[in-house]
């Protein structure tokens, strides 16, 4: 596969772009999957007031085309040798626009912020929402149709762009240009598509739109609130776009039912592939599509944590500088008795917005490295916890682990969180899974790679992690060796629950 030129056949690559929370990364990718090129660049996060995170739309779009051509720039290739573009994004971050000028109506609102939490609190509280969760209930009771019983448990989050978006349009003018059909909503794979058709397309993807709130998953298709459709059909079709975590899944190859995926970078997410069927889950799991591939719709089952990545910048901020040592400091025997429950609320299994970030345990003889040590032994916990309502809820058989981000390059935490699992965790070399991701599954439309058989044989692995004896067994059991840490730990995630009385 080539181009002629000249009379020299020269080689093909696929081009990937990662919009991310913090940058915005490209890689060129050639047969083997290894990067040949690389351009990254940094996202501005604006703070317009307390609790509300936004970016600039037109700022985004000058970053990925300078990332795309910085990385082939990079490589001493051409344009015309990039066979692909894949696009890998953030989830959950939106903006408005006027559909006959292309001009944005805000910026995009980030999935990080707060603005909307009154509107969620009234809503989870609502009447409205009560008698829909009373209905739903009795209609799986009469039916065991899993669709009501999700209708039952449901309830709204900030992350969800759902209220943002009502948020948006109660208190922008502006927007008003939704009752006349002028206004375009997207997320940011939405937007690019937009930018990268001269506003020809008008579109999401599947994994991206599962992930707002407003996508029914056991339709395939939004819940009659929304429609994001193109224009007109694109010639030729617009680049393959997935969600982030379910881009990193589809890089860790994890296409099997079982398989099971950890990113550890800002927050935790940890994915199951439940097949062709999505995942009705009582304890907070989220289901989404994972991707869509012709007629083949694989969905994930998604548990997270939102803190893993900040918590261990906070502890850095503790030492004497940025170059802190943390996996070293780590090695001291126990934290001393102390244990910390994390940050900024809690997510599936307990589900409580209201939770502190608390450390409980301190003695007069507490050090920084027993501090250190009980917050990277809390995202092991944590790990666990995912773990073991994954099991619990899913009675999935587990086929493997791969984990994968900035924070699974720390030995303790992986190994750790081996030991606690029962089971092997695998790291790759790579670390950056959701461009990766998005490069395969363009390779795949184009025929660069002809199957994810042939994907998984260009995976690479950096370490394999194998549970020691005495620490848990692989169905989530704990035995006595860390079990009092544990105990310790979930005693104080019950104390630190229901603090702040008007989160």
């Amino acid at each position: 596969m080539g181009t002629q030129r000249n009379g020299f056949k020269k080689e093909n690559y696929i081009i990937s772009v990662d919009v991310g929370t913090t940058s915005i990364r490209c890689h060129v990718y050639d047969k083997e999957a290894q990067i040949r090129g690389s351009c990254v660049t940094k996202v501005n996060l604006l703070y317009p007031e307390p609790g509300m995170v936004e970016l600039d739309p037109e700022e985004l779009w000058m970053g990925f085309v300078k990332v795309v051509k910085g990385a082939v720039q990079d490589s001493g290739f051409q344009m015309c040798q990039m066979e692909a573009l894949g696009i890998s994004t953030q989830r959950g971050t939106f903006t408005t626009w006027d559909r006959k000028t292309g001009v944005p109506f805000h910026n995009f609102i980030s999935w990080q912020d707060l603005r909307a939490a009154d509107l969620v609190r009234s809503w989870n509280n609502s009447c409205t929402m009560k008698a829909l969760h009373g209905v739903a209930k009795a209609l799986h009771f009469l039916s065991r149709n899993k669709r009501f019983l999700a209708a039952s448990l449901i309830v709204f989050s900030t992350q969800h762009v759902t209220l943002r978006l009502a948020w948006a349009l109660q208190n922008w003018k502006r927007v008003e240009a939704v009752a006349q059909g002028n206004c375009c909503f997207g997320t940011i794979d939405t937007w690019l598509l937009y930018k990268l058709t001269k506003g020809l397309v008008h579109a999401t993807d599947y994994s991206n739109a599962s992930a707002t709130g407003i996508f029914d998953s056991y339709q395939v298709g939004f819940s009659h609130v929304i429609s994001l459709n193109p224009a007109r059909d694109p010639s030729p079709p617009p680049p393959p776009q997935m969600a982030d975590q379910q881009a990193a899944m589809f890089g860790e190859c994890c296409f099997d039912v079982g398989d099971v995926k950890i990113t550890m970078g800002t927050g935790t997410f940890m994915n199951i592939n439940t097949g062709s069927q999505p995942h009705t889950s009582v304890s907070g799991l989220y289901p989404v599509v994972g991707w869509k591939i012709g007629p083949e719709v694989v969905y994930l089952a998604e548990g997270n944590a939102a803190d893993t990545g900040t918590a261990i910048k906070w502890a850095q901020k503790l030492g004497e500088s940025d170059r802190w040592h943390i996996p070293v400091m780590a090695l001291c025997r126990d934290s001393g008795g102390g244990t910390f429950p994390r940050i900024n609320g809690r997510r599936a299994p307990l589900n409580d917005p209201k939770a502190c970030a608390s450390f409980m345990g301190l003695k007069p003889s507490t050090t920084k490295s027993h501090l250190v040590r009980a917050i990277l032994e809390s995202i092991a916990f944590r790990n666990k916890q995912l773990y073991e309502t994954m099991l619990r809820e899913t009675h999935i058989p587990i086929t493997k682990i791969r984990a994968d981000g900035g924070v699974g390059t720390n030995d303790f935490v992986m190994q750790l969180t081996a030991d606690l699992f029962g089971r092997k965790v695998s790291r790759p070399t790579r670390h950056e899974m959701s461009c990766l991701g998005a490069a395969f599954v363009a390779g795949l439309g184009v025929g660069y790679w002809r199957s994810r058989e042939e994907l998984k044989k260009l995976q690479s692995t950096d370490c394999v992690f194998l549970p020691r004896n005495g620490y848990g067994t692989a169905d989530g059991k704990m035995t006595d060796q860390y079990g009092q840490v544990i105990q310790s730990w979930e005693r104080a995630l019950q104390r630190s629950m229901n603090w702040y009385s008007k989160a």
